[in-house]
C-alpha cells in the first residue's frame, strides 16, 4: 500500500512491501502498475529507470517492460527482433481508491479477474471528507500494530494524558461483530470502559449495550476506521514493509467548513501524537509477530478482539485470501 500522492507520472518510485522491493509508476493514463523492483537480465534496481512510451526502461541496458511486466524492447537487439516471452518480471495488480494504492500481493497474474474486492471504508470516498495524512515508521510486524488498534485495554495507561485521561480502566466487553459481505471481512469493535468502583463485574461481549455510538471498525488485511462522529473519522492504513516493519498511514478526516482546515491539521497532529505513545510500548514487544495460538501469553477477557482478528488472519492466510 502506498498514497496516491506518492507515485508520480514523470518517474517510478521504489518502495519495500511485505518484504518485496517493488516499483511503481504511472501510465500516461493515470493507472498505477507494480514491478518486482528488479531487472531479468542483470538484477539492477528497475526503480532507478525512467519512464519511456509509458514503459519502465531499465537504468542499466535500456530494457522495456509493459505493465505486465513482460520486456517489450531489447535496444541491443534491435527493433526489429521480436522479445521471448520468458523476458517477463512478476506483476502485481493494484486498485486505487480514496486516495490510497491497494496491493494485491500474490499470484493474480493470471487471475485478474477474479480479484477480491478493495476493502476501503465506502464512507470515506464521500467528496464532503477532508483529510490530512501523517506517516509513522514503526519497528514491528504489521500484526502487532493491528492488534493495537483493538485493543481497549491499554488505552488508560499508554494513553493517560490524552485520551486514557478519565483513568477509566474496567473493561467492559468489548462488543463484538464479525461481518462479512462479498469477500471483505469486517471486525467491529464496541469499546465499554468505566472506572473501577471494587463494586462492579465486567459485562460479557454478549452483554455489552447494542446503543453506544462508539465503534472501532477493521476490515482485513490491513485498514482500520474510528468514527468520532458524523463530521470526524480517525484512519489507519497499515502498510507491510517486512517481517519486522511497518509503515502508517494516519488520516484525519473532517467535513469540510469554517475553520475545519485548521481542524484537520491539529487532528493531524494529534494522530502523531497518540500513536507515539502506542509505538513506545508495542515496539517492545516479544515476539514481533503474531498467530492466532501463541505460546506465552496468558490472554483476558478483554482481549478477544485481539484473538478474533488472529483467528480470521489465520484463517484468511491459510485459505489464500
Amino acid at each position: 500500500m502506498l498514497e496516491s500522492k506518492e507515485v508520480k507520472t514523470e518517474k517510478p518510485i521504489g518502495v519495500i512491501r511485505m518484504g518485496e522491493k517493488m516499483v511503481f509508476w504511472r501510465s500516461i493514463h493515470g493507472k498505477v502498475h507494480c514491478l518486482i523492483d528488479k531487472c531479468i537480465h542483470r538484477g539492477v534496481q528497475l526503480s532507478k529507470g525512467k519512464i519511456l512510451n509509458d514503459h519502465l526502461q531499465c537504468p542499466f541496458h535500456g530494457f522495456e517492460y509493459n505493465s505486465s511486466g513482460q520486456v517489450v524492447r531489447i535496444p541491443a537487439q534491435g527493433k526489429n527482433t521480436e522479445v521471448r516471452a520468458h523476458f517477463k518480471q512478476t506483476a502485481y495488480p493494484t486498485n486505487e481508491t480514496g486516495g490510497l494504492i491497494f496491493i494485491f500481493w500474490g499470484d493474480w497474474q493470471d487471475n485478474s479477474e477474479k480479484l477480491p474486492p478493495c476493502p476501503m471504508f465506502e464512507e470515506l470516498l464521500d467528496k464532503k471528507f477532508k483529510y490530512y495524512t501523517k506517516k509513522d515508521h514503526w519497528g514491528v510486524h504489521y500484526s502487532l500494530v493491528i492488534e493495537n488498534q483493538l485493543d481497549t485495554v491499554h488505552i488508560p495507561f499508554v494513553h493517560s494524558n490524552t485520551i486514557g485521561r478519565g483513568f477509566k480502566t474496567l473493561v467492559h466487553g468489548p462488543g463484538l461483530k464479525e461481518c462479512q459481505e462479498e469477500g471483505i471481512y469486517e471486525i467491529q469493535v464496541q469499546p465499554f470502559n468505566v472506572k473501577d468502583d471494587g463494586k462492579t463485574i465486567p459485562l460479557k461481549s454478549k452483554e455489552v449495550p447494542a446503543d453506544l455510538k462508539t465503534y472501532l471498525y477493521f476490515r482485513y488485511p490491513n485498514i482500520w476506521m474510528n468514527r468520532i462522529s458524523a463530521n470526524v473519522i480517525v484512519f489507519i492504513a497499515f502498510a507491510p514493509i517486512d517481517e519486522e516493519n511497518t509503515l502508517l498511514y494516519l488520516r484525519f478526516y473532517y467535513k469540510k467548513g469554517f475553520l475545519r482546515s485548521f481542524i484537520g491539521r491539529i487532528g493531524a497532529r494529534g494522530n502523531l501524537v497518540i500513536a507515539g505513545q502506542d509505538k513506545r510500548v508495542v515496539t517492545t514487544i516479544q515476539p514481533k509477530k503474531s498467530w492466532h495460538r501463541m505460546d506465552g501469553q496468558k490472554l483476558i477477557q478483554g482481549d478477544r478482539p485481539i484473538v478474533q482478528y488472529r483467528r480470521v488472519r489465520d484463517f484468511l492466510m491459510k485459505n489464500g485470501s
